[in-house]
């Protein structure tokens, strides 16, 4: 999708300039594609309101169709704004992406130009670079950039006729603009109303929209965008706002870094599957929520009035609006500590291979899967069981991956993200606890379907089960890949398990206390945790008298 967040900045609906702002006597009812220019006096009075989604769910080809049908006179639909009675300035409660498209048309800027790198702090992720490239090449083959188009009109004699003709329909047409009067509250009923009449909001958004002064929601916002874009936390200190933006550039680094392609072409993958994308807004919004014990009758919860599931249960805390920033930030550091225990290289995480835990049979990046991963860590430090699991952990994640088609099984038959979260986090205990119990592989195939949870979703497949044409499909090649990536890749010196190479530590066989000296045959290649809680926990316990 390509992303123009950047071109029209947000503003809360209730914000107070020093200036007192006069009331209109007519207000215009159209707007000139000159209006839309950076030095124009409109464009710099334009706002979006501060719990708007982010302006990017158009692909190219709409942004690039927009264009044309405005240079053609088709018919576009008005685009409704409200000006502020305290600010003065001008929002836009509907046709937020139409008029962005326009915008970028103007800046040339569909994401990755001056306006867009500066919203971003120069973190402009690859899919949104390719997404500006590929529209700026559709509406140049299409209509030609708005530089041309002016130009065209002062060289009609020497320019092409078509460009001349396009030219001249922007001279002479304009958006139709409709308004919504009164005050904020007004404004944002009729936003909320309007949204959800033609394209609905996803769930999601909607949920964050509401709950946007929430920590759970600004931390979310923080994370999934790197502390870039748009900060809703701009309201707290400077040291709080630093903090924020600080923790999570950290986690982003960590789990979507390297960007992801749609095709898997190296064992490089990003922990947390792609940062640009919707499902990544819902994941991340979860991780915060499971991390941090939230129930969304927490949040949910309008009035101050606390609800009760049902009778026999207690009534759950009101999460209240972080007015400073505090809860924002202990709500971020545990999502950085529960992300830290999978994922990087301090001494506490796992180093779990996104290709065994993450990755489905046919490479597709599986939401569940990571936030399922992220609890059974969580589980095993609570009670313990991080020492036992490493002893186990290479018998673990060989059943895995002998049989990792039935993780597309358990998401094929409960959807995706949080419904599939729970029998995932249950598959992963029961083949755990089984191998500790020293069962086999098809004795623990048959405790997984024990289960009742698992029952109907867990089926072995055979080659007979597998169907395939002429051809090899994108899930086929990524398959290969992701087999090539687990068979290939190194193992721990310690705990013998498959080690990712961005998680990796360098572990002196024999201990530098000990006499060990750093030569290249006393080092070994380890998971962060096995070198240091695992390793040095058992070296104490054989220590003791």
């Amino acid at each position: 999708m390509v992303n123009m967040d950047a071109l029209i900045p947000r503003e809360d609906f209730e914000a107070v300039t020093s200036e007192p702002a006069t009331q209109p006597s007519i207000l215009s009812t159209t707007m000139k594609i000159t209006d839309l220019g950076p030095d124009s006096l409109i464009y710099n009075v334009l706002r979006k309101p501060d719990f708007q989604r982010e302006t990017a769910n158009w692909n190219p080809e709409k942004v690039a169709e927009l264009v044309r049908s405005f240079l053609e006179g088709d018919l576009i639909p008005s685009v409704i704004l409200w000006r502020s009675p305290i600010s003065g300035n001008i929002f836009v409660i509907d046709g937020a992406h139409r008029l962005s498209a326009l915008i970028a048309w103007v800046h040339d800027d569909y994401g990755d130009q001056h306006t867009s790198i500066r919203f971003f702090d120069n973190n402009i992720p690859l899919e949104q670079n390719k997404a500006a490239q590929t529209t700026r090449k559709l509406i140049q083959d299409s209509v030609g950039s708005y530089r041309d188009l002016n130009l065209a009109l002062r060289n009609s004699d020497t320019a092409p006729k078509d460009s001349v003709r396009l030219a001249r329909n922007l001279s002479a047409f304009a958006i139709n603009l409709q308004w919504v009067s009164g005050g904020a509250e007004k404004a944002e009923s009729s936003f909320f109303r309007i949204n959800q009449q033609a394209t609905p909001i996803d769930p999601t958004e909607l949920e964050m929209i509401k709950a946007r002064r929430k920590p759970n929601a600004l931390a979310a916002r923080a994370f999934i965008r790197a502390g870039t874009g748009h900060k809703y936390w701009s309201t707290f200190s400077e040291p709080t706002q630093e903090e924020i933006e600080t923790i999570a550039k950290d986690v982003y680094d960590l789990i979507f870094r390297p960007s992801l392609d749609s095709a898997i072409r190296s064992a490089d993958l990003p922990v947390a599957g792609r940062g640009y994308s919707a499902d990544s807004v819902r994941m991340v919004f979860e991780l915060v929520n499971f991390v941090n014990g939230l129930q969304p009758d927490m949040w949910r919860d309008e009035g101050g009035r606390r609800k009760r599931r049902n009778a026999d249960t207690e009534a759950l805390p009101v999460l209240a609006d972080d007015e400073d920033g505090s809860t924002t930030l202990h709500f971020m550091r545990a999502v950085k500590r529960a992300a830290g225990r999978i994922a990087g290289n301090e001494p506490a995480s796992l180093g779990l291979h996104p290709a065994v835990y993450f990755y489905s049979a046919t490479g597709r990046f599986q939401p569940a899967a990571f936030l399922a991963a992220v609890a059974f860590a969580k589980n095993l430090a609570d009670k313990r069981k991080l020492a036992l699991f490493t002893e186990k952990r290479a018998e673990f994640e060989e059943f895995l991956i002998n049989y990792k088609y039935f993780l597309n099984q358990i998401v094929r038959s409960y959807g995706s993200l949080q419904r599939s979260v729970p029998p995932t986090l249950l598959m992963y205990q029961t083949i755990f606890e089984s191998l500790v119990e020293g069962c086999a592989h098809l004795e623990i195939i048959e405790r997984l379907k024990e289960q009742p949870a698992l029952r109907s979703s867990i089926k072995e497949i055979t080659s007979e089960d597998r169907a395939h044409g002429r051809n090899f499909s994108a899930e086929t090649k990524n398959s290969l890949v992701l087999k090539e990536a687990i068979q290939s890749a190194p193992r721990c010196g310690i705990c013998e398990a498959r080690l990712y190479l961005r998680f990796i530590t360098v572990d002196h066989k024999i201990r530098k206390e000990d006499g060990g000296d750093g030569a290249p045959e006393n080092g070994q290649l380890a998971h962060p945790y096995c070198n240091s809680g695992y390793k040095e926990g058992h070296h104490s316990v054989r220590s003791e008298p």
